[in-house]
């Protein structure tokens, strides 16, 4: 067993490393190294963990231990990139059920986690830590599951919306604190399993009325509230590296949800209370229109116009995802880098269904880092881009997000490819985006429409060059 000092100083360790990978995850040139950061960081806080005088027993430990590194390194390998928002969104779940489970055992038996005070029960620190830790990892847990029901399709993508919806969350919020502030004072189990109940309740009424367009934002926030839920059991476990890597990833997790809320020109508090987005969808069903005139070509229009292109500016999104196009899009650039085409990505902040996700599958075909660069860095180099290729993006290239103050996605910042002289879109149909808004820019004078799988059509369009 080690000293107090030592697992002290190996907790230490551990939060650094597991702030160094925070910053290393900061960007895509360091994010491997920022994994392995943080692989360290959580493989010391495990193992000294395992040392604590508190652990008496291995054996359900080594099960545990083995029967999730299986399915871990089972749904590692066979998980497509595609499918890596909801398999984030199911694993907040889980730290949500844990914080939960935790909670519920010890309340069952504080004695055995070195919380009880003289009498056997709960001292009043540990009962509040138990409060919060409980209703946040519940609202996590159920959030989580309806959120990766959307991405997987099991669940309409569509917003929920009914009369009165604010008002039942206000109400339940209300019942779920004034039960736990009763169990806080009385300690019973009736109060606890009532605000646990509710707490269940309204994770899930906070996720059915935002609809898909707004996914990114959700699991960015759903990764907080995963933290805080982490940091309050910490506080009942009485484990300073459980405090310190839940504050962290809560922190960050806050941070980047305000990022994308900003980028998607949305509020924040609207994200925590719930029920965005639907009046977007709403109100863009009615203005798709699909039956304005449009300039269709093929592969080999689209490939003359590339190659004697001077600068050419590529706009990802989640149409790439899905038709998994990403290593005959590397090829495509490939040859044109080879032909002296001057190439870049350009990344908006909300592409895809999570954080990061299109300069995840760009690093997964080796895309090179220097030529991908994010909305802020490159919007002001489309006036000068010769051919902006859009391949399955939507809502981040529409033009009414400036021009028309009565869109619902109106203030919303985006890729400026319609400043580009030449555009070319990659979709398989006219068909709107998650706001379930029709795209101006798909009827422009200047605009080709490709409409194919995104990568069959590199994979022609690299043919035909």
């Amino acid at each position: 067993m080690l000293s107090a000092n030592m697992v002290a100083l190996a907790y230490l360790a551990a939060s650094i490393l597991i702030i160094m990978a925070l910053k290393g995850l900061s960007s895509p040139e360091s994010a491997r190294r920022g994994n392995t950061f943080g692989m360290l960081g959580m493989g010391i806080a495990a193992l000294v963990t395992l040392q604590l005088d508190a652990v008496q027993n291995y054996a359900w430990i080594v099960v545990a231990v083995a029967v999730g590194g299986i399915i871990g390194g089972v749904a590692a390998r066979k998980v497509p990139m595609t499918h890596m928002p909801q398999t984030v969104a199911f694993m907040h779940s889980l730290v949500g059920l844990a914080a939960v489970l935790i909670a519920v055992s010890a309340l069952y038996d504080p004695q055995a986690y070195g919380i009880a005070d003289a009498d056997g029960g709960l001292h009043l620190a540990s009962r509040i830590e138990l409060f919060l830790g409980t209703f946040i990892g519940a609202i996590t847990f159920t959030a989580s599951l309806i959120a990766f029901g959307k991405l997987q399709a099991l669940l309409s993508g569509r917003p929920l919306v009914f009369s009165g919806q604010h008002w039942l969350n206000l109400i339940l919020g209300t019942a779920m604190i004034v039960a736990g502030i009763l169990f806080c004072i009385t300690q019973a189990w009736l109060p606890f399993l009532v605000m646990l109940a509710i707490a269940l309740v309204l994770g899930v009424l906070l996720i059915v009325p935002i609809g898909g367009a707004d996914m990114p934002v959700i699991v960015s926030m759903l990764n907080s509230y995963s933290g805080w839920a982490a940091a309050g059991i910490g506080f009942t476990l009485g484990n300073n590296m459980l405090i310190i890597a839940g504050a962290l990833v809560g922190s960050s997790g806050a941070i980047l949800s305000y990022i994308m809320c900003k980028a998607m020109n949305r509020s924040l508090i609207n994200v925590l209370l719930g029920g965005f987005g639907g009046e977007a969808a709403s109100g863009g069903a009615a203005q798709a229109t699909g039956d304005r005139p449009v300039k269709a070509g093929a592969a080999e229009d689209a490939a003359f116009l590339i190659k004697n292109s001077r600068s050419v500016v590529i706009v990802p999104g989640y149409g790439l995802a899905v038709a998994r196009a990403q290593h005959a899009l590397k090829e495509m650039v490939d040859a044109l880098l080879a032909q002296g085409v001057d190439v870049k990505f350009a990344i908006h902040p909300v592409a895809g269904r999570m954080p990061g996700h299109m300069n995840v599958l760009l690093a997964e075909a080796d895309v090179p880092y220097d030529i991908v660069h994010e909305m802020d860095e490159i919007n002001s180099e489309f006036s000068d881009t010769d051919v902006a290729l859009v391949i399955g993006a939507n809502d981040v290239t529409n033009p009414a997000a400036k021009s028309d103050p009565a869109s619902p996605i109106y203030g919303m910042p985006i890729l400026d490819v319609g400043k580009a002289e030449h555009v070319i879109v990659i979709k398989r149909s006219l068909a709107p985006g998650y706001a379930g808004l029709d795209n101006d820019l798909f009827y422009m004078d200047k605009t080709m429409m490709l409409f194919d799988d995104a990568k069959k059509a590199c994979e022609a369009i690299l043919q035909a060059l």
